[in-house]
């Protein structure tokens, strides 16, 4: 791909192009105004609030700055400034005219994106309230699904809706399905009907049926929507007098196949088809007071970090399709990372460190569900320790290099209070737990070992690490595991890796995911809605859609 095609996750609120961000005391408001002429790329016009990446971008950006830029806002109003429109969803000629990776990247990508707004609700206290001023389909009600409470004009023509089924052919492919079950607990029989009717339901119906919270009249909406966020506000911790930071820019340089950042730098072997992540540990001396953490703000190393791991999983994502097995790695001083640990427990309960805490949190979540093989590389000079651990504890394997002869250069690992909940995946549980499928021996065993620094064979007697290679057959292993990973099919490995990344209880997040990965990866392949007269082909052409009536 070349570097102008590139997709770029960089952005700030002097270039969005779709979404006007204003503030009012304790209340923002995001207002969907989608400008048609500026889709992320050339064949479609985003009409009627329909959107793209570049739209989801902008909001994914948006929602950022209010968590850390603004620590005084406590409810996000998300509203539409276009007449009668809400918002009608991803646009459908863009879809047709992307490839299945790009389908699937972007559903993936919105997902996380709303999931993130639950996770700050949960964890941070922002609330969030859907403000539905005009027609709402499809992304647009998945986005209000994703809000804390929906309150929907009664205008006799604002509707909600689900359409995908009949119109296309294909399933809401941001957690709508999932999200009207076991969020909002509409009766399966009434999901029924809802998600198999083009033109959804409206006023007093969606109420009853909850597929909103409440209805208003247009004479008394604006008043019922601010009355609520107030509402919404007061039970929110978010501190009214918080000074925020500011997010500088992510600073990223390429020089060919090297993606450099501050604290991240990522190596791709092309002919090989790997990608080598290093993340540097913590330098210098890191601040232990909330008062020096504020005043260093975004360049407060977990935060600069965060956002730099984040800004590079995204890149690789989008822009590597070929790139099939990432090698993770770390550089530096273990015990900074300790210490940095222990600053982030003393201080979790700080705006701006829970903040960050919930930036880290779902970076990893990202990680966790990136579809790449992940193998972790321990070897001289690494610092997998505390929450740089979690990235070793993320991988399909961890290759810890032994050293008998050279203890004093034998990488060590390290386990701190952060592995035990602090960053947890979105099945709730730590990846401790997963790992050892939370049974007690095990857990136990590390627990007893924790702040120790542990070599490559006191780490597999405890079962933290896959491997554990001596200097004689370390080059050895490491390429022929490697080269064995890359020469399989992509396809079966991304289902076998979701399968057992995630085995631990079920709940919403990871049903969207499991949901998106199994069915709308399959149906999003099938002629009845990718074939030439396909359901998402013809849609807005005139013509019908013609089905392949096998049940598969």
């Amino acid at each position: 791909m070349t570097q102008s095609s590139q997709v770029d996750y960089r952005t700030d609120p002097s270039r969005y192009k779709h979404w006007k961000l204003s503030f009012e005391g304790p209340i923002a408001t995001l207002a969907a105004d989608f400008d048609e002429n500026a889709g992320l790329r050339p064949g479609y016009k985003l009409k009627l609030n329909s959107y793209d990446l570049g739209v989801d971008i902008e909001l994914n950006d948006a929602l950022n700055r209010i968590r850390f830029e603004h620590p005084e806002v406590r409810t996000v109003v998300l509203t539409s400034l276009k007449d009668k429109v809400f918002c009608s969803g991803a646009n459908i000629f863009m879809l047709g005219l992307s490839s299945h990776s790009w389908k699937v990247n972007f559903c993936k990508f919105t997902n996380e994106t709303r999931n993130g707004m639950e996770d700050a609700s949960r964890h941070s206290g922002l609330k969030f309230l859907a403000a539905i001023n005009g027609a709402c389909a499809g992304g647009g009600y998945e986005l209000a699904l994703a809000c804390d409470e929906i309150i929907l004009i009664d205008d006799r023509s604002s509707a909600v809706s689900l359409p995908e089924v009949p119109l296309l052919g294909v399933l809401p492919g941001t957690g709508g399905l999932t999200r009207i079950t076991d969020k909002r607990h509409v009766r399966h029989d009434l999901a029924d009907i809802f998600c198999t009717t083009a033109e959804g339901v409206r006023g007093q119906k969606a109420k009853d049926w909850r597929l909103v919270d409440a209805i208003a009249k247009p004479a008394v909406f604006a008043h019922t929507v601010r009355q609520r966020a107030i509402e919404l506000a007061a039970t929110s911790d978010r501190p009214a007098s918080g000074k925020g930071v500011v997010l500088t820019p992510i600073e990223r340089r390429v020089e060919g196949d090297v993606l450099h950042y501050s604290n991240v730098a990522i190596v791709i072997d092309r002919a090989k088809r790997t990608a080598t992540f290093t993340i540097k540990g913590p330098h210098g001396n890191q601040p232990a007071d909330q008062a020096a953490i504020e005043a260093l703000g975004a360049a407060w190393y977990p935060l600069q970090m965060a956002r730099e791991l984040d800004d590079a999983i995204l890149s690789m994502r989008t822009n590597e399709l070929d790139i099939g097995t990432w090698l993770i790695k770390t550089e530096g001083d273990a015990d900074a990372v300790r210490l940095l640990d222990a600053t982030l427990m003393a201080n979790r309960d700080h705006w701006l460190v829970r903040e960050t805490i919930g930036l880290l949190r779902r970076t990893l979540s990202r990680l966790d569900v990136s579809s790449r093989s992940l193998f972790a590389l321990v070897e001289p000079g690494s610092c997998f320790a505390g929450t740089l651990l979690e990235l070793a504890l993320a991988c399909d394997r961890i290759y810890q290099l032994a050293l008998p002869d050279d203890p004093a250069r034998a990488p060590k690992i390290v386990v701190d209070e952060v592995n035990f909940g602090l960053l947890p995946m979105v099945t709730g549980q730590s990846r401790l737990e997963r790992r050892f499928y939370g049974e007690d021996a095990p857990l136990n065993a590390v627990r007893d070992k924790a702040t120790q620094a542990l070599d490559a064979d006191a780490a597999f007697a405890l079962g933290l690490v896959t491997s554990n290679p001596d200097d004689i057959d370390w080059a050895d292993e490491i390429r022929i595991a490697i080269e064995e990973r890359v020469a399989m099919s992509p396809d079966a490995l991304t289902g076998m890796e979701a399968n057992l990344r995630f085995n631990g209880p079920e709940n919403m997040f990871t049903r969207v995911f499991g949901r998106l990965t199994a069915w709308q990866n399959w149906i999003f392949q099938r002629p009845n809605a990718v074939g030439d007269k396909g359901a998402l082909k013809v849609y807005g052409k005139g013509d019908k859609a013609a089905f392949d009536w096998n049940r598969v």
